[in-house]
């Protein structure tokens, strides 16, 4: 006969900390010396330690930036009081590149446990502020394309009154040693003219076919090598499971030859660049949820987008060098937004990674 709810038999058979690791949000329990008596499944997978290797060692210690988890740790210790922080960013020890976002819950325990303890409630919120940072994103991105409209249709202008003008004098001269003046002028107008209108962009829609996003890669690829200084390495990191995508071949080719080339302006002739793509699955790219995505990465390890420009980085006419136009990176947001994507970057010195995310669709 099976014991009764709430029975002495029952509540033998109740694990505490088993019922902890069914969580995903991180439960820790630090002793006074802020090293972990406990944690659970969801605590050691979000911050890459194990609890037997914390045990003995100052929690913290398992941080290569946890400077700002340790002060409110102490104080929580000195006052007694509960301490709440939201979007505290942290970076595992062992995974210094990724960086975590976590709502921090801080209980004191005195009283109910022997010693001075701390219950450490950790939420991940890095899936929260990346959705809200690419929203934040895409609304620029509608003032950034008007913006661009607007100074195509100012710049346009004029170029035609000087190409006619340059059209008109050439008539009169009488020499063609004088006339090839005026077809430079012509010339470059019809540069600036034709560099507007890829500003401005096409007006027609995104001609999607099925591709091999690796086709796109390896095209780029030729591209950049072709332009990259001998002292320049660049690499190829391919995953080989990822699926055809439907999408506007020469937008991509476009985007992407971009963001490569901007790799490569920052690198000045020495460095290193790898292409890399991947497919993941469950991202949402604004509001939208996709099944699966592509991701194409372009690395460098060159000095880094300057902490000024994080966000203002894809507005048209910003850009961190004295010979830039500010315009590549712009227009590359605006071809990977025509086919359903988006544009992140992630940078420090020594290591600055664009991603292209691009939806594969349900099909794919």
């Amino acid at each position: 006969m099976a014991p009764e709810r709430g029975s002495p038999s029952a509540l033998a058979h109740f694990d505490p900390a088993g019922l902890f690791d069914t969580l995903s949000t991180g439960i820790i329990v630090l002793d006074a010396q802020l090293c972990a008596i406990y944690a659970n499944v969801a605590a050691q997978d979000l911050l890459a330690f194990s609890l037997n290797q914390a045990r003995g060692r100052p929690f913290t210690d398992f941080l290569t930036d946890g400077n700002g988890l340790r002060t409110l740790l102490r104080r929580a210790l000195a006052t007694g009081e509960g301490i709440a922080d939201r979007e505290l960013a942290v970076r595992p020890a062992a995974a210094p590149r990724e960086v975590r976002t976590l709502d921090v819950t801080i209980t004191p325990l005195e009283g109910q446990i022997t010693g001075n303890h701390l219950l450490l409630e950790l939420a991940d919120a890095t899936q929260r502020q990346r959705i809200t940072r690419e929203n934040d994103l895409l609304a620029r991105l509608d003032g950034s394309r008007l913006m661009i409209r607007q100074l195509a249709h100012e710049i346009k202008n004029p170029l035609g009154g000087l190409r006619g003008a340059a059209q008109l004098l050439e008539r009169e001269l009488p020499g063609q040693e004088l006339k090839e003046y005026t077809r430079v002028i012509i010339g470059e107008a019809d540069r600036l003219a034709a560099l507007v209108d890829s500003i401005a962009g096409p007006a027609r829609a995104p001609d999607k076919s099925v591709l091999n996003v690796h086709e796109i890669c390896e095209h780029v690829f030729r591209l950049l090598r072709a332009e990259a200084a001998d002292d320049v390495l660049i690499e190829r990191d391919y995953d080989p499971s990822l699926p055809s995508a439907t999408l506007d071949r020469n937008q991509l080719i476009q985007a992407l030859l971009n963001v490569g080339r901007n790799a490569l302006q920052a690198l000045a002739g020495r460095g290193r660049i790898v292409l890399r793509t991947r497919a993941l699955s469950g991202v949402s790219i604004g509001s939208t949820r996709h099944r699966l995505v592509a991701s194409v990465q372009v690395q460098d390890d060159g000095p880094g987008v300057p902490p000024q420009l994080h966000t203002s980085l894809f507005y048209p006419l910003v850009t961190g060098r004295p010979d830039g136009t500010g315009l590549g990176l712009a227009v590359a947001q605006e071809l990977v937004s025509r086919n359903g994507g988006l544009i992140e970057f992630d940078s420090e010195p020594g290591r600055t990674v664009f991603t292209l995310l691009l939806p594969l669709g349900e099909g794919a």
